[in-house]
């Protein structure tokens, strides 16, 4: 009898692995792979879609070519003649001188890039931001988003982009400015910036300059004491094209010397002190405040009542046009006496007030004096009331007075 070693060693078994693939190659066979077979299908359709896709498309522009081709303007309401016009509307004038409008986009300490609708953008260059010296351009109010109109002055030949100014139009307006004042003749005021040997050099409000010769300044200062300092001048030529501009501050200082009528009120400005008496700037005139008319009592240093710069009110006492020289009273508008050493305020308040009382008393005595005159020169048949009214020498005329119906006309 065998033992039980040797029976179990004549048993043959497969291995587990060997047995195991065989079942899974059997079920591989029988079973195919359904994944694959779904993601083919899926493939085959897209690529259908898209083919068709492309076939719709070449049929649309298969159909647009052949559109172009015979009937190039079917359903386009705009046509060739339209496209001209247009063109010839908004066809861009590049030459010096014409002026467009824009936009400005950009600013720098150089200028602003402005946008004009041309084929390149355009530079406004500092120098010709402002008629004004300035720094940059904002200080002229040139910023991102402004709408100017500006004038082309030139072109960059590195980049052919256009060269803008409105230092131009503002010369123009400025020169335009000047003629219309000039005819209407009156007094504009100029800064003395500059002199030479025929006279001084002024900078008017409107932003140009001006000269003045030495003949035609009515004040003796030197150019250098008045230099910083503003004239009243008129214009005496104003001319564009040659780029003169003469004025004169004789003509203007004689306007405001007719208007300084004995017994007015006129504001001054303390320029200078003396011993004797104070220097006021009367509408560019010098007038002196004698030491003695600035208040009843008396002033023994000026420079207690008085400083340089000082405004107040002063009267005119006299005016001697021939030799500019104006002389001038506060003494005159003090409500009491010493007004004007204890309490100037007062003064100035009441000035018109006390010079019309001073206007009164000159009036009666003026009155008077014609009175008196007449007293001695009775053949005149007239006399003076106490208003200073001329009337007949005797009082028995009728109250309605003479009835001429019944004097016959004069014979020729």
């Amino acid at each position: 009898m065998a033992t039980l070693s040797q029976q179990f060693a004549g048993l043959k078994c497969p291995p587990l692995a060997t047995t195991r693939n065989s079942k899974l190659s059997n079920f591989k066979n029988h079973c195919p792979n359904r994944k694959g077979s779904v993601i083919s299908a899926a493939a085959v359709a897209v690529s259908n879609a898209q083919t068709r896709e492309r076939m719709k498309l070449k049929e649309m522009f298969e159909d647009a070519y052949e559109r172009c081709r015979t009937s190039p303007m079917e359903g386009v309401a705009f046509t060739i003649e339209d496209f001209h016009v247009a063109l010839e509307k908004y066809d861009f004038n590049s030459e010096v001188g014409t002026k467009v409008k824009g936009i400005v986009y950009n600013t720098d300490a150089n200028g602003a890039l402005v946008d004009i609708t041309s084929k390149s953008s355009a530079f406004l260059p500092l120098r010709e931001a402002s008629i004004h010296s300035i720094k940059h351009v904002a200080e002229a109010g040139i910023v991102p988003g402004l709408r100017e109109e500006f004038v082309i002055v030139g072109e960059n030949p590195s980049d052919d982009s256009l060269i803008l100014s409105l230092r131009s139009i503002q010369c123009d307006l400025a020169w335009e400015r000047c003629r219309q004042l000039q005819a209407e003749d009156v007094v504009i005021k100029g800064k003395v910036v500059g002199a030479n040997k025929g006279g001084m050099m002024v900078a008017l409000a409107e932003g140009i300059s001006g000269f003045v010769p030495f003949s035609q300044i009515s004040t003796k200062s030197s150019a250098e004491d008045l230099l910083g300092k503003e004239l009243p001048l008129k214009f005496v030529e104003v001319d564009e094209e040659q780029s003169r501009l003469v004025l004169s501050n004789r003509k203007a200082m004689a306007d405001s010397q007719a208007q300084l009528g004995i017994g007015s009120v006129v504001i001054g400005t303390v320029q200078s002190l003396k011993p004797y008496g104070a220097f006021i700037d009367v509408g560019g005139i010098n007038g002196l405040l004698h030491v003695s008319q600035i208040s009843h009592d008396r002033v023994s240093d000026i420079a207690t009542v008085l400083q340089p710069g000082d405004s107040l009110k002063v009267m005119i006492l006299s005016h001697d046009r021939e030799r500019g020289r104006v002389s001038l009273s506060t003494k005159k508008l003090e409500p009491t006496p010493g007004d004007m050493i204890r309490n100037p305020k007062l003064v100035f308040e009441k000035a018109e007030e006390m010079a019309q009382t001073f206007r009164q008393r000159i009036a009666q005595a003026e009155a008077m004096a014609r009175a008196d005159m007449l007293r001695f020169q009775p053949e005149s048949g007239l006399t003076l009331s106490s208003e200073g009214i001329l009337g007949p020498l005797t009082s028995d005329l009728p109250a309605e007075g003479l009835d001429l119906s019944d004097i016959p006309p004069a014979e020729d």
